[in-house]
C-alpha cells in the first residue's frame, strides 16, 4: 500500500454532538431528574431513557454501533480480528479508519478518498476534521516525507513544572547501575499522593518513551508504603527527562514489516520477593510497536525458567500481533522470537519432562505447541543485541544510549 497521512475526526466541544454521543440504548434505563431541574408537578419521576447519555455504562457500545451501521452501510467493511478497524478499497486505492471512543484516526492512498469519508461522516454527525493529526490521546505526531515520529515533548514539559524539577540537574540514565531499592522499612516516609501521581504521570508518558519503562515499573513497586529513598528514585527519572526531553519512537517509510520479537528477563532482580522481572518488545521490521515490563507472578527456580516464561508471554504477543496485521492485509511468514538464553530453544523443543522443566506450569508451554506448528521460531541472540534487556535492568550511560538506539528512538529538535 502506499504511504499516505493520517488524518482525524473528532466531535466538538461546543455543545453540537448529534447521535453520535447519543445512541439508542437496548437495555431498560432509568434516571432521576437533575437537581435544579426537578419537575414541580412530578417530583417523584424518574426519566425512561431512549438514548445513551455520555458517561453512562452503555454510552461506548451505543455510540460504536451507531458509528459502526453508518460505515457499513457506506460500504465499509469491519475487520475481523480488530473490531475497530473499518476499510473501503477498489482496485487500486484504499482507507482505513481506526475509531477510539468519539476519535477518528484514518488514512488512504489517494486524498480524494479522504475528503470523502469526511462527507460521509458530517452527512450523519455533527463532527469536525482536525486535518493532519497532530496529536492524539495525548501524543503528538509528526509526520514527514521520510516517515513519523511520535513523540510526547509538550507533556514531558507539563510533568517537570508540575514536580518542580524544570531547573532539575540532569543525569544520562533514569536508574543508576546498583540501584538497590528495597521496602526500606525504617526509612523516612513520604506524601503517598505525591509519589501515587508522579508515578501515575510517568506510566502515561511510557506509551512513548520505554526508555523509562524498567525504571518507573521499578518505583511502582513501593507505593503502598513510599519512603524517601524511593521518592529520590522518582526524581532521578524525572531528571533523565530533564537530559531528554526530546525523544520519541520513529517510524520510518519503508517495506520492510519483518515481525520480530525480543523476550528477556533478569533472574531473580526484585529485591521484594525474588521474583524475575520479564521484559520484551516487538517490531514490525525496524519500527517498535508494543513493549512490555512486568515482575512475574511466581518465583522461577533457574534462569532458564524465568527465559522460558517471559518467552511464552511473548509468543501470546507476537501471535496477537500476527492476528491484528490479517485485517490490514499483512501476513508473516516467519516470526522469531530472539532470546539470549541458551536452554530455552532446546526446551520448547523437546517435550520430555525434566529436571529443567518439571517445576514449570503447564500454561507456559503454550509456547511449544507454536514452535511445533511454526508459527513461531526461537533464535538465539548474543547479549548485545538483545534489545528486550532495556526492560529488565538497569545499565551504564554508554550501554543504554546503544539500548535507546535500537528501540528505534532519535533525539529530535
Amino acid at each position: 500500500m502506499k504511504a499516505a497521512l493520517l488524518h482525524g475526526l473528532h466531535r466538538p466541544s461546543n455543545g453540537c454532538q448529534k447521535r453520535i454521543l447519543y445512541g439508542k440504548v437496548q437495555e431498560e434505563v432509568y434516571v432521576k431528574q437533575p437537581p435544579g431541574f426537578i419537575d414541580p408537578n412530578f417530583p417523584d419521576r424518574v426519566y425512561n431513557l431512549d438514548k445513551a447519555l455520555y458517561g453512562l455504562h452503555q454510552a461506548p457500545r451505543a455510540r460504536y454501533e451507531t458509528l459502526s451501521k453508518h460505515l457499513l452501510e457506506n460500504g465499509f467493511t469491519r475487520g475481523a480480528i480488530e473490531q475497530t478497524l473499518f476499510k473501503w478499497k477498489d482496485e487500486k486505492d484504499t482507507i482505513m479508519v481506526q475509531i477510539y471512543v468519539d476519535d477518528i484516526i484514518f488514512g488512504s492512498t489517494n486524498p480524494r478518498l479522504c475528503k470523502e469519508f469526511e462527507e460521509v461522516m458530517r452527512s450523519k454527525f455533527e463532527m469536525s476534521s482536525m486535518g493532519e493529526m497532530k496529536f492524539f490521546l495525548g501524543l503528538q505526531v509528526d509526520q514527514s516525507e521520510s516517515g513519523i515520529l511520535i513523540h510526547q515533548e509538550k507533556y514531558v514539559k507539563e510533568i517537570l513544572t508540575k514536580f518542580k524539577m524544570a531547573d532539575s540537574h540532569p543525569v544520562k540514565t533514569p536508574v543508576e547501575v546498583r540501584h538497590c531499592l528495597t521496602p526500606d522499612v525504617d526509612g523516612e516516609s513520604v506524601d503517598q499522593h505525591l509519589y501515587r501521581s508522579m508515578i501515575g504521570s510517568l506510566m502515561y508518558l511510557t506509551a512513548s518513551r520505554p526508555d523509562i519503562m524498567f525504571a518507573v515499573c521499578l518505583c511502582a513497586r513501593f507505593q503502598a508504603n513510599p519512603k524517601l529513598s524511593h521518592l529520590s528514585a522518582v526524581k532521578r527519572i524525572l531528571r533523565y527527562l530533564r537530559y531528554k526531553p526530546k525523544l520519541g519512537l520513529w517510524y520510518p517509510k519503508t517495506d520492510l514489516f519483518d515481525l520480530v520479537a525480543y523476550s528477556d528477563s533478569d533472574y531473580g532482580g526484585c529485591n521484594l520477593d525474588r521474583k524475575s522481572t520479564s521484559g520484551g518488545c516487538q517490531f514490525l521490521g525496524n519500527r517498535l510497536v508494543s513493549w512490555k515490563c512486568k515482575k512475574q507472578s511466581t518465583v522461577s527456580q533457574s534462569t532458564a525458567k524465568a527465559e522460558y516464561i517471559v518467552a511464552t508471554l511473548c509468543c501470546s504477543q507476537v501471535r496477537w500481533i500476527h492476528h491484528q496485521m490479517l485485517d490490514y492485509g499483512i501476513t508473516f511468514h516467519e516470526k522469531p522470537i530472539l532470546c539470549d538464553n541458551t536452554a530455552v530453544p532446546h526446551i520448547t523443543k523437546n517435550p520430555v519432562q525434566h529436571s529443567k522443566t518439571k517445576h514449570i506450569e503447564i500454561k507456559h508451554h503454550f509456547i511449544r505447541d507454536c514452535v511445533e506448528k511454526k508459527h513461531i521460531q526461537i533464535v538465539e541472540v548474543k547479549t548485545d543485541k538483545q534489545t528486550a534487556d532495556i526492560f529488565t535492568k538497569a545499565f551504564d550511560s554508554t550501554r543504554f544510549a546503544q539500548l535507546v538506539e535500537m528501540l528505534g528512538m532519535i533525539n529530535f529538535q
